[in-house]
This record gives C-alpha cells, structure tokens and sequence, in this order.
C-alpha cells in the first residue's frame, strides 16, 4: 500500500539542536546551578557549587559553548564530530567547544553538559558534594 508524504504548512518541526535558552534551563534544573557573568557580559557561565561546567559565548553568531570533558574522551569526539574543537580560551586537554547550533543533535549534546556537570561535581570537595546531595 502507498501512504503519499503530506505536508502540513502549520506544523513546523522543533530544531534537533540546543538554542541558549534550551541550555540555560537545562543547566539550571541541575542541583546547585547558578549562572553568571564573571568574564563581561559576552560570556554566561554555569556553576556547580561555585565550579564552573559550562560557558557559553554570547557574542558569536553561533551558540558555541566550553564544556569540561574527559582528556581522552574530549579526542576521541574531536576527532569524530566537526563541531566539537579544543576549548577555546581554556585548557585543551580537559575543554572542549562545542557548537550548539550545527550539526550535533540534542541527545549528545545533554550527554555532553551532563558529562561536564558530573566531572566538575566528582571534583568538588567532600562537604560540597555532601551539601549537594542534600539539595
């Protein structure tokens, strides 16, 4: 049987990516998130108790945002995607940059604000991973 494509002129489809307000409330329904400014108002950074774990940069024309990764990990996905470069102004071996807006989808791209938040959070100190858990 043949189901003819339909197009429907008032459904749009949702991008498969992350815009800056995609990111800002997915970082700060993480516990113990706060976002700021400390570099000018060209950068938002997100912090886990006081540690940052995303930076986004604001005055580009794409959504490109610094990301802790694992050193290993962080070549491996360097060397698979396009889109992910060393971290830009930051330590290469432990930072990515990731474009938001391009070609990853927003599954990875979670992964990837996931996997910074919970190396940052492994790297706390004992009583502000104790005072996390308590959030």
């Amino acid at each position: 049987m043949y189901f003819p494509l339909v197009f429907h002129p008032n459904i749009e489809s949702e991008p498969d990516y992350m815009n800056i307000e995609d990111l800002r409330l997915y970082c700060l329904a993480k516990k113990g998130v706060d976002e700021g400014f400390p570099f000018g108002e060209q950068t938002l950074v997100f912090k886990v108790m006081g540690k940052m774990f995303a930076l986004a940069a604001l005055d580009e024309d794409e959504l490109r945002v610094n990301l802790k990764c694992d050193p290993e990990r962080a070549t491996e996905l360097r060397e698979r995607y396009e889109d992910i470069i060393p971290g830009w102004h930051m330590n290469k071996h432990h930072w990515n940059s990731v474009y938001f807006e391009r070609s990853l989808d927003e599954k990875l791209l979670r992964e990837l604000v996931d996997h910074s938040y919970e190396l940052v959070v492994k790297g706390l100190r004992k009583k502000d991973r104790d005072l996390l858990a308590q959030m």
